[in-house]
């Protein structure tokens, strides 16, 4: 029976972490490093936060690790943050390299998953890094993963968007085949990531309003496009993460899914209707309905889950939710994550609260939750601190989980 006292265990399925622009270099092969020390000469970072007196919590791990227990997170999941060499931008939200650029932007994502292998290893058990990799070339792709597998990063590999006009074919193909197929043997997990499958559409207020808008959407593609294009059928060990794009569009869009995956598989049956000449062929190939995939392959990172999507945990699946903090994002919730949580979950048994904080996190990227124990009974929040409904929003906090209008609660 759970107390008052009993402490949960979190693990933030959604962290970012980087190193700083130059130290980068030890982590790049010898050959590129006078093109490297000429390109960082030369690079602006267009990002204020990288730039800002805390930038330093992407790299600093006696900070980072401080900051998070203050927030009652004992381990983390790490997608990337700052500029990896030779890179215009975020990695996440690069645009694919041209020909030109492929040889350099590929080593600098091998310099960051080198670095990155070591900042994991630098706090033992406590965190799970996301290897990146690029699509240009499937076959290299393939090699990484099982370098960065091999080098200890266990929290899978970061799916890099198709944006129309990238260039490159669409998730559904079957090019990525020996993609899948190498996850599913190692058991890596493959994680997609919010902002990184939406098209450029300028810098114009209005283009960047439409991002806003559109770009979780863009990146939601990817679960129809791996649905439909067969990839769970042909590899039945693949598993998708959909991270940092919201959960409470997931139960509409499987009902969505799940009626034209109907459709489909009836007009297979029959002839003379109109599925049956525009879907020839689907039905066997897609293999298990929309629905059934999501329960048995896939998960949602649901960074700062907001109070109301809560209500709809059932129908996403209690076993596929994994909070996350976003840290040390403006839009994450550090430092008030103890009180995301009880705006979010409040009211809720523990045994429905543990999978999302950190149970199924545990499951899905392989974290040892005895080794994590005795940090979770030394900084994790108490089940009597989560139960208390928070009241009052800190008025200097800048997460969208405590935007007004998200704290309606309905069962």
């Amino acid at each position: 029976m759970t107390t008052s006292e009993d402490r949960y265990t979190v693990i933030s399925a959604d962290c970012h972490a980087g190193a700083d622009l130059l130290d980068y270099k030890p982590y790049l092969e010898a050959k590129h490093h006078d093109a490297f020390d000429a390109w960082a000469a030369t690079y602006v970072n267009p990002y204020e936060d990288l730039l800002a007196d805390t930038a330093d919590r992407n790299w600093n791990s006696a900070r980072r690790l401080a900051e998070l227990e203050a927030d009652g997170i004992v381990a983390e999941v790490v997608f990337p943050n700052t500029i990896p060499p030779f890179f215009p931008s975020a990695s996440l939200m690069a645009p694919a390299p041209t020909r030109a650029e492929y040889e350099r932007r590929w080593a600098g994502l091998r310099a960051h998953n080198r670095w990155l292998a070591d900042f994991c290893a630098d706090a033992p058990g406590r965190r799970a890094g996301v290897a990146q990799i690029l699509l240009n070339d499937v076959d290299e792709a393939v090699r990484e993963v099982r370098r960065a597998k091999e080098a200890g990063l266990t929290g899978g590999v970061l799916l890099p968007g198709t944006p129309p006009g990238s260039g490159l074919p669409e998730l559904h193909s079957e090019v990525y085949d020996p993609l899948w197929a190498v996850c599913a043997e190692l058991e890596v997990p493959v994680n997609h990531h919010g902002g990184s499958a939406s098209p450029p559409l300028g810098d114009e207020p209005a283009a960047r309003a439409v991002f806003m808008v559109e770009t979780t959407w863009f990146s939601h593609r990817a679960l129809w496009h791996l649905i439909f294009g067969g990839a769970f059928r042909r590899h039945p060990g693949l598993r998708l993460v959909l991270t940092e794009q919201g959960s409470g569009w997931i139960p509409g869009v499987l009902g969505m899914l799940d009626y034209y995956h109907g459709r489909l598989v009836a007009a297979a049956s029959r002839a003379a209707t109109a599925e049956s000449k525009f879907g020839a062929g689907l039905a066997a190939s897609m293999g298990a309905s929309p629905g059934s995939v999501w329960r048995e392959r896939c998960y949602v990172g649901a960074s700062f889950m907001r109070p109301h999507e809560v209500p709809l945990r059932h129908r996403i699946g209690l076993d596929k939710i994994m909070w996350g903090s976003d840290y040390p994002h403006d839009e994450g919730t550090h430092p008030y994550s103890r009180e995301a949580l009880r705006l979010a979950y409040a009211g809720l048994p523990p045994d429905e609260i543990a999978p999302m904080l950190g149970t199924n996190a545990a499951r899905v990227y392989g974290f040892d939750l005895a080794r994590l124990a005795p940090i979770a009974a030394r900084v994790g929040p108490t089940h009597g601190e989560l139960s208390v409904p928070l009241e009052e929003i800190p008025p200097d906090a800048t997460s969208p989980a405590f935007a007004p209008g998200g704290s309606v609660r309905v069962w």
